[in-house]
């Protein structure tokens, strides 16, 4: 047989054992991407051979099934993370919806109070003018003018004294119906912004309740996923979750991005060791204590407590409160998390915060890094720190306890 004819079967053999091999591997591939091949490794032939010679079908197997669980546990915890991130969102949406439905409320009440004085001042205004016309209609067939009375008077002094206190009831009696038609222009009005705001809170309460519903649906969907896993795929995604936040916390601070101390000020003190106060208390949305809270509601009663009103919500926070870089982070500042803004903490010092992390935890103090940050805020920029201050004592448990609250549901 010539050289030539050789090589052609040589290479419809190794082509057609290549196939071969591709289509019993393909069902493997299909379910799980091969892993990247590590430094050194050789991806060609084996010495001396025409053909590589494919692994035992359980080593392919087995390195194919860990790199699916690997990925599982990724995909089950980047599904969590997005999860309870669209929960938080909703709670602050649902948070947001009841600190205007709280000022609607007052609004409401302020202009009740405001109509009632007004009917009451217009019923009397009504009152003043009744009588006033029953006096016009009785005293107008027997008194005479005024001029008149003034040329039959014997004193001409006394008729002109009687005629200024005439002039003055005239004005009083202009006084009293000009009074009754304001009275009913502000009442009109009045009656007009009620019901505005009355409609106006109804909207609000029906939004607030589909805002509630929303937060329980992702919190549903939270729980039906958690309720799927085994003890393992929890392990897996507890320890993944761990190590992430351990290894942006290392990338954070050897950066140098905390590297300076700075004391808080009188009011951002009392507001962290409000914060410290409550470390334990369960996580609750919508709550704002005193037995527990949702995140943005420690922090804005926390500052609340210190003296200073802040917004309600942490998006509202981040949006109206002074942002300031990283570096000039002291203890009391907020921190906030996410794109949107959905998540807060109170800085406590030496790279970790106070925080209500999710629910299913307790209030507690976590590494700054505990999620992906933002940015940060300062509630007082005006005011001048403190020229010495001690980090507040913390209990023994402060730190402990999870981040997470996976495997509370």
């Amino acid at each position: 047989m010539s050289g030539k004819v050789l090589r052609l079967v040589r290479t419809a053999t190794a082509t057609a054992v290549a196939a071969g091999t591709l289509l019993t591997t393909a069902p493997v591939q299909a379910a799980a991407a091969p892993l990247p091949t590590p430094p050194g490794d050789s991806a060609g032939p084996a010495p001396n051979s025409d053909i590589a010679v494919p692994p035992a079908d359980d080593e392919t197997v087995d390195d194919d099934t860990a790199a699916g669980d690997a990925r599982s546990v990724a995909g089950l915890l980047a599904d969590l993370r997005r999860l309870f991130q669209e929960a938080e969102e909703a709670t602050e949406a649902y948070n947001a919806t009841e600190e205007e439905l709280r000022k609607q409320r007052a609004e409401v009440a302020r202009l009740d109070r405001r109509l009632s004085a007004a009917r009451l001042s217009l019923h009397d205004s009504r009152g003043a003018a009744g009588r006033l016309a029953r006096q016009q209609y009785q005293s107008s067939t027997t008194d005479l003018s005024p001029y008149v009375r003034l040329l039959l008077a014997r004193d001409p002094h006394r008729a002109l004294e009687q005629g200024h206190v005439i002039g003055q009831v005239a004005q009083e009696r202009a006084q009293t119906v000009e009074r009754m038609t304001g009275s009913e222009r502000t009442t009109d009005a009045l009656a007009r912004r009620a019901r505005a705001a009355l409609d106006r809170r109804l909207t609000l309460t029906e939004r607030r309740q589909k805002e509630r519903d929303a937060v329980r649906s992702r919190l549903g969907e939270v729980e039906r996923l958690l309720a799927s896993l085994t003890a393992e795929q929890l392990a897996g995604i507890e320890r993944l979750d761990r190590d992430t936040t351990a290894e942006a916390q290392r990338k954070l601070v050897a950066s140098g991005a905390l590297s300076s101390v700075r004391p808080p000020t009188r009011t951002g003190a009392k507001a962290l060791r409000y914060a410290v106060a409550q470390i334990g208390k369960p996580y609750k949305w919508g709550a704002e204590g005193p037995k527990a809270y949702d995140c943005s509601g420690l922090t804005s009663r926390a500052w609340s407590h210190a003296g200073r009103r802040i917004p309600r919500t942490s998006q509202a926070q981040w949006a109206r409160l002074p942002r300031i870089p990283l570096t000039k982070l002291r203890p009391g500042d907020l921190v906030l998390y996410y794109p949107k803004a959905t998540h807060v903490a109170l800085y406590l010092g030496k790279g970790l915060v106070v925080q209500a992390p999710r629910p299913g935890t307790t209030i507690k103090v976590s590494p700054i890094a505990a999620h992906p940050l933002l940015g940060a805020v300062r509630p007082d920029p005006k005011a001048k720190p403190l020229k010495r201050f001690d980090l507040p004592k913390l209990r023994r448990t402060a730190k402990k306890g999870s981040d997470t609250g996976y495997n509370a549901w």
